[in-house]
């Protein structure tokens, strides 16, 4: 098998896993694929804005079991990853060498935050790729100065994301994502219309309404909510309600503004 062979089917093994065995996952193998996903992604000026805060204690998950919405794989899953936005450690760096501050506005805020996105994601390959199990948590931006303030930050670090990380304790079937004619446009972007929508959405709307449907706790909800699609699902109070995002931006902008991002 060549390694493209490999690698391609490590991307179409890859699962959202959220029931973890209580086994524990040693520390070393941690830290070799943190260093590897560091050596393996691309770092804006090579100055890896980046922290990683590895969190293994169980009074620690059950305060971020709060702060992400109480989700139950946090305290099972053994460990937590928490990567953050950091410009702190660069800002040190120059104030050592009398060198000019800088890395303290929403550009510095979007590079740091991308780097630590893209570390993520090659770390959560990494992990993958010795049969351990991850899952994104995106509450982690909706709770980004309350999980700073628990894990000790200091300005100019906020985190980004989150991933659970443990060994399987399930083999979900595959996702549906959107077929390459919704997303790959050639020279140009490929401007919508309702046949393209029909087209590249038809499909994962009727298998996403029926896997939600056959949940009978999420049935009961869609019934008293009218939901009526899975369109309707996605902007519904129980999932990316509009207005709660936009408290949630307000507070986000808080925290940029709070932790030096902002000026």
């Amino acid at each position: 098998m060549t390694e493209a062979d490999a690698f391609h089917r490590l991307l179409q093994a890859h699962r959202s896993i959220r029931c973890f065995r209580s086994d524990p996952v040693d520390d070393a193998l941690v830290d070799a694929c943190l260093v590897d996903a560091l050596q393996g992604s691309s770092s804006s000026g090579n100055l890896n804005m980046v922290s990683v805060v590895k969190t293994r204690d169980q009074a620690s998950r059950r305060q971020l079991h709060a702060l992400h919405g109480e989700q139950d794989m946090i305290l099972q899953a053994p460990l937590l990853l928490t990567f953050c936005a950091d410009t702190h450690r660069t800002r040190a760096w120059l104030a050592e060498r009398g060198a000019r501050l800088g890395f303290s506005d929403l550009v510095s805020w979007h590079v740091a935050s991308f780097d630590a996105m893209i570390i993520a994601q090659t770390a959560a390959l990494a992990l993958e790729s010795h049969g351990l199990g991850i899952c994104y948590m995106g509450t982690t931006l909706f709770s980004m100065a309350a999980i700073a303030e628990l894990l000790g930050c200091p300005d100019h670090v906020l985190p980004v994301t989150t991933l659970v990380v443990g060994w399987p304790d399930e083999a979900p079937a595959q996702r549906d994502r959107l077929p390459a004619s919704a997303w790959i446009h050639d020279e140009r972007y490929q401007r919508l219309d309702a046949a393209s929508i029909e087209r590249d959405f038809r499909e994962r709307e009727e298998r996403g309404k029926a896997r939600y449907l056959a949940v009978p706790h999420m049935a009961e909800r869609w019934r008293e909510l009218g939901i009526e699609s899975l369109a309707h699902y996605y902007t519904s109070p129980i999932k990316y309600d509009p207005d709660v995002f936009a408290e949630f931006s307000a507070e986000m902008e808080q925290a940029l503004r709070r932790n030096g991002f902002l000026a």
